[in-house]
């Protein structure tokens, strides 16, 4: 099963997300079950969320990536939503 993580930056935190960003790629890409992952961007450019695609059935495995990612111990995210997918398309 797949589950995406999504999350959105508080507003103004962008320089939190610049200053933990090496750590936070260093924690994903330990991570054997995160296949696809990305920031969001805002109408500016500007990353301002992040979008990553987990190949778990185990939800709490997503949990405790987000409860131990730098981004979330920064304090950048306003919003975590983790959802259960159902890939329809695959090229």
């Amino acid at each position: 099963m797949l589950h995406a993580l999504i999350c959105t930056d508080k507003p103004g935190h962008l320089q939190v997300r610049k200053d933990n960003r090496d750590a936070h790629l260093a924690h994903l890409r330990a991570d054997p079950f995160a296949i696809q992952a990305g920031p969001l961007v805002d109408a500016a450019g500007e990353m301002s969320g992040s979008l990553i695609i987990f190949d778990t059935e185990d939800r709490t495995h997503v949990e405790a990536f987000v409860a131990s990612d730098p981004y979330a111990k920064a304090g950048l995210f306003e919003d975590v939503r983790i959802e259960a997918w159902n890939r329809v398309i695959d090229r």
